[in-house]
């Protein structure tokens, strides 16, 4: 495949840009370097062209927004319709009150709605307020959370973050109920975490975290942001029967628009009208307004999540019986909620990084552009399923030839994938 033009822009984007993505798991170094595309051009549906005009099925879907699919029609609509109006206005925008309505219609939480730009923003919001709330300083964690301090500073990367900020923050692991109640003291204002990332809840895991958060007197945060509106209409919350304090959404709430959103009770957000403040000058942006309430719209009308589980089911079980039958099972496997699962390499087979580098080069070449997660979006038709199928059964005998001669990294075409974080003690595990 020819990746020139890609390569060129790469070249001149390392003279001034430093890094050269603005999104980690966009970078270069979650592909295969010299082996895939670096920079896309456009997308249509479930599909994407670079900017050498390779096509390929896109199973990143913009790591996570693109909940409907590219260039959307009913979304378009919206927004050009309201850029005929302005974008950015000097006032409130009469969608701010339509869009808080509908999140307040199908969130169960959702008892009052602040609205901002990034996933990062909400979270740090949803901390802030707590603090203030509980007037306690202590805040436990599990899953990834954003760039901010006083998450960040519980990784590998937390150069910057003074010690008093690391301090303040701990980790626990997710179906871990022991650790967790170690680490839940009297001075913890909340509890953040991801309602799940791809393994499942065990043991009541969920229910007893919220359970001991309320008797402990301290607010329970869900993180919906790979969860909301996938699972379920209403989120992860929905989905399990579980009303958290707060919670915190971003992707897939408007196709690709940015836009993110603070959900919970009313006498804790209330804390912003005076003591808490969090306001920024693009909260109000008409265009991803707009774009919400038509995203939102659709997933109801289309009842989406149905769809992101039926067709996410297909390539989840697809996966294993071809591994199964290839003899793979115990080096590789596909798992998670249908609407998002991964593929992962087990190190018997060797490096799990040139492993999966391997399987993401030879997939490429099969016209999928796949970086070990199934995000499934509405746009996956039938044939988009076939085809990754079809591009799988042809690539796994390639990687079961490789791990039988020990040659994976010899096979590489470029460099293998980089990991996003180390882990550090204490550190929640993250997603790669």
């Amino acid at each position: 495949m020819n990746f020139s033009k890609s390569d060129d822009l790469y070249a001149r984007a390392q003279k001034i840009m430093t890094p050269v993505t603005q999104t980690l798991a966009k970078g270069p170094g979650q592909y295969t370097k010299g082996a895939s595309p670096k920079y896309v051009k456009r997308g249509k549906g479930a599909h994407v062209w670079d900017v050498d005009g390779n096509e390929y099925i896109d199973y990143q879907m913009g790591i996570g927004p693109l909940s409907l699919g590219y260039a959307y029609p009913r979304v378009d609509e919206a927004i050009k319709a309201q850029l005929e109006d302005g974008i950015t206005f000097s006032m409130m925008h009469e969608l701010e009150v339509e869009v808080a309505e509908l999140i307040h219609e199908i969130i169960p939480n959702a008892e009052s709605i602040r609205i901002s730009k990034t996933g990062a923003d909400v979270c740090s919001a949803a901390v802030r307020v707590s603090r203030a709330f509980t007037g306690r300083p202590h805040v436990l964690c599990c899953g990834y959370h954003g760039w901010h301090d006083w998450y960040i500073g519980t990784t590998s990367r937390d150069k910057g973050i003074p010690q008093e900020s690391k301090d303040l923050v701990s980790a626990f692991e997710y179906n871990n109920l022991d650790s967790f109640k170690e680490l839940l003291t009297e001075d913890v204002a909340c509890v953040i975490l991801e309602p799940f990332i791809f393994d499942a809840p065990k043991d009541n895991f969920l229910h007893e975290v919220a359970r001991l958060c309320k008797e402990n007197g301290t607010l329970l945060i869900f993180d919906e942001m790979w969860t909301g509106f996938r699972i379920a209409i209403g989120g992860a919350q929905e989905y399990f029967g579980i009303t958290p304090d707060l919670a915190v959404y971003s992707k897939a709430c408007a196709n690709g628009m940015p836009i993110a959103l603070l959900t919970g009770r009313k006498d804790v957000l209330q804390l912003f009208e005076q003591d808490v403040f969090f306001f920024t000058t693009f909260g109000g942006e008409a265009l991803s307004l707009a774009a919400t309430i038509a995203t939102i719209s659709e997933m109801r009308e289309k009842n989406v999540p149905a769809f992101l589980a039926s067709q996410g089911n297909k390539l989840k079980e697809g996966y294993n019986k071809i591994a199964a039958d290839l003899g793979l099972s115990s080096y590789t496997k596909c798992y998670g909620y249908d609407c998002r699962s991964i593929v992962t390499f087990d190190a018997s087979a060797g490096n799990p990084l040139e492993t999966k580098a391997y399987v993401q080069q030879e997939l490429f070449k099969q016209g999928i552009l796949w970086g070990g997660f199934h995000n499934m979006s509405f746009s996956h038709t039938d044939e988009d399923v076939a085809k990754t199928l079809a591009a799988y059964e042809a690539v796994l005998p390639l990687l079961k030839d490789a791990i039988e001669k020990g040659d994976v990294s010899t096979r590489l075409e470029g460099e293998p994938l980089e990991a996003v974080f180390r882990k550090v003690t204490n550190a929640a595990p993250v997603k790669k």
